[in-house]
């Protein structure tokens, strides 16, 4: 799987840790884990998000 990369410096992108948010509210996710699978839960009431429906924030230069 070939990494996404910044249009500027060509350096590859990397997640900025936890940055996993709720498409609905904008907020931080909270990850679970258990049995091999992996849900992201929203604590600011919106439950559990689906895995197509996680915003990921990346870091670029």
């Amino acid at each position: 799987m070939d990494m996404a990369h910044c249009e500027i410096c060509q350096q590859p992108l990397v997640t900025a840790g936890n940055k996993l948010h709720c498409p609905a509210c904008g907020q931080p996710l909270e990850i679970l884990k258990a049995c091999g699978a992996v849900d992201y839960f929203c604590p600011h009431g919106d439950g559990l998000i689906a895995k197509k429906r996680v915003t990921l924030t990346l870091v670029t230069c």
